[in-house]
């Protein structure tokens, strides 16, 4: 299933084995716009994907509009936006999760992962989230140690239940205000892959690029090994 962000005509794809019965909705990775579908019961034929649209003109800032970190943050997003649009598509090299609660956090960690290459979803419901971790939909995800509401699990417990196999494949990064960006002793205690400050989150793309390719390094023969493996038993 595919359609178009009518906010900023990004593509949104979506793997039609995750398409549920029922109408759902999913935010556009790019200005995190919410965009509702509809079930597999019901899905329309693809639609034709539409023209970016014209650049917005920057909007003037008022000082009484709110705080200069709050202005300045605006700005910048229009800026990202600008400069994204009319981007050419290019392949996807993997699919992430992003699940944090806060919309400016999610869009601004989205932005260099789409820049390198990769789908990004996000989604508030855990339970769904865990849902297509355990089967392998995605290769890396973003979320917080947040707990979860009383009789539940957060995303980040079902990710540390995974199956050792299955949490090789998985890139977990951790967002939080009480780590040190990049700090390996503190993502080895937590059980992730990276760790971000939530002030970094803006800057995070060269140790994020940085440690998704020493990851791959590390695992590039395991990885190896287990596609020689899966091609094998086609």
């Amino acid at each position: 299933m595919q359609t178009n962000c009518p906010s900023c005509a990004q593509r949104i794809v979506i793997d039609d084995a995750r398409v549920p019965d029922r109408p759902f909705s999913v935010k556009c990775p790019k200005c995190q716009t919410s965009v509702r579908l509809p079930g597999k019961s019901a899905a329309p034929a693809a639609a034709p994907p539409a023209p970016p649209p014209a650049a917005a003109p920057m909007e003037p800032v008022s000082d009484a509009g709110g705080s200069s970190d709050e202005m300045r943050a605006q700005m910048m997003a229009q800026l990202r936006r600008e400069m994204t649009l009319g981007e050419p598509a290019r392949a996807a090299v993997g699919r992430v999760l992003i699940s944090l609660s806060d919309r400016g956090q999610a869009g601004s960690i989205a932005l260099p992962l789409t820049r390198q290459g990769y789908q990004v979803d996000t989604l508030d419901n855990a339970e769904e989230g865990a849902r297509l971790l355990e089967q392998s939909v995605y290769t890396l995800v973003v979320t917080t140690r947040a707990a979860a509401a009383q009789g539940r699990e957060s995303l980040y417990q079902r990710i540390n239940r995974l199956g050792p196999d299955a949490r090789r494949r998985l890139f977990v990064v951790l967002v939080g205000d009480d780590f040190k960006t990049g700090d390996g002793t503190q993502a080895w205690m937590a059980l992730a892959d990276l760790v971000v400050n939530t002030k970094d989150i803006a800057t995070a793309d060269v140790v994020l690029t940085k440690t998704i390719e020493e990851r791959t390094r590390l695992y590039q023969t395991y990885n190896d090994a287990r596609q020689r493996f899966e091609a094998s038993a086609v």
